[in-house]
């Protein structure tokens, strides 16, 4: 079997231009909501909510993805809503707006994440799994390369002004969500898709009868989720330490085109080595950013951590949901992969919540510190517990 077909081809591509879209503005978000007055504790909230929005869908929308057997329409309105978000950031800073604004993006991704991943593990072997997902995180990550480029070359010549990036935008979402009409989905059996409705909250049932490996994973991986805030406090970090925005973005380039870089070939090695063993890797590089963070305050130091940070990136993000597929029956892959995501959006919600309250109290070395000791302990979790060291997707 082709382990890059047609299909994962143009989803990659997708993926590609969606982030194009959304990385222009993630480096940005941060700055442009402070440069009107938000604070910090709010863009903490904010990042909290919009992620906890998503994390119910994720579950909510893949469980009725595997009921219907349908998987295309998902992906094309995730991406859709996701697009129109954008210039909606900037049309009112009211703040229930910018929430709203905000929380309808990441809908978009809960919509699309669980369904398109579905896809992406039915169209490739077992063997093959962590080449096809890493594959899709290099091009991902390529186009979240290109979206803060672009946006750090506007700013050269438009220094500070950041509303119109929200516009330009809207343009490359909208072609990421033209290309969706390209895959032709493949028709399948079901015999559930009649028998009832999805209840909004029924994909969590899945818990209950998931594979004994699913649950001591998964366990984990939200430990380590629950002190994992979200990226915008690595930006304010470096704004705090008096960097400018174009030193900001051109290091947040930095990191996406390592990550880029990394993700496919790492992914291949994962299916080699183990997908428990690059996962280990990733939690100790990830451990030693946020510990190094506390005492970074250099461009130098900030370019050796940015490094490793996309290193880490490539070592988990694609790894653990081609992991998380290969523990589940291939009819729940997307509950599963859904259901996951859901708990770890919850939990990103409580800890960019929480990291927010802590630095506006406490000062961020405290953020830092402490969520690069969880991600050491979560990584011996792994180390010890064997039966996550051989597993086998059931057919």
């Amino acid at each position: 079997m082709k382990a890059i077909t047609r299909t994962i081809l143009i989803l990659s591509l997708v993926s590609l231009f969606n982030d194009i879209a959304s990385e222009m503005l993630l480096p940005i978000l941060p700055i442009y909501l402070q440069s009107v007055k938000f604070s910090v504790l709010f863009i903490g909230v904010l990042e909290g909510l919009a992620e906890a929005t998503s994390s119910i869908s994720k579950g909510y929308f893949g469980k009725i993805s595997d009921k219907t057997g349908r998987r295309m329409p998902f992906v094309t309105w995730g991406y859709a809503l996701s697009a129109l978000s954008k210039p909606m950031l900037v049309i009112w800073l009211n703040p229930v707006w910018v929430f709203f604004s905000r929380t309808m993006e990441r809908l978009g991704k809960g919509i699309r994440t669980a369904a398109r991943d579905a896809i992406l593990s039915d169209e490739s072997a077992h063997g093959d799994r962590g080449k096809v997902f890493g594959f899709h995180r290099a091009m991902d990550t390529v186009g979240a390369a290109i979206g803060p480029s672009i946006a750090l070359l506007f700013l050269f010549f438009h220094k500070g002004d950041y509303a119109p990036l929200f516009y330009i935008a809207f343009f490359p979402g909208i072609l990421a969500v033209s290309l969706t009409f390209l895959v032709k989905e493949k028709k399948k059996e079901t015999t559930e898709a009649k028998k009832g409705r999805v209840g909004f909250f029924s994909q969590f049932k899945y818990w209950k009868e998931s594979p004994a490996t699913y649950k001591a994973l998964v366990a984990g991986l939200l430990v380590f989720a629950l002190f994992n805030s979200a990226d915008a406090f690595l930006i304010l970090k470096m704004k705090e330490s008096g960097a400018d925005d174009i030193t900001v973005i051109a290091i947040y380039i930095f990191y996406n085109l390592v990550y880029a870089l990394t993700a496919f070939p790492i992914g291949i090695l994962s299916d080699r080595v183990g997908m428990k063993t690059m996962f280990v890797i990733g939690l100790i590089i990830f451990g030693g950013v946020y510990v190094g963070m506390t005492y970074g305050h250099t461009i130098p130091v900030y370019l050796i951590l940015f490094l490793l940070y996309g290193l880490y990136y490539a070592c988990t993000e694609g790894v653990s949901k081609a992991w998380i597929s290969k523990l589940c029956d291939r009819k729940d892959t997307a509950t599963a992969i859904g259901v996951y995501s859901g708990l770890q959006s919850i939990c990103t919600f409580i800890a960019s919540s929480l990291a927010g309250f802590i630095w506006f109290r406490f000062g961020s070395v405290y953020v830092f510190f402490i969520s690069g000791a969880v991600a050491i302990l979560v990584a011996l979790y792994l180390v010890v517990n064997k039966s996550l060291t051989t597993v086998k997707q059931a057919a």
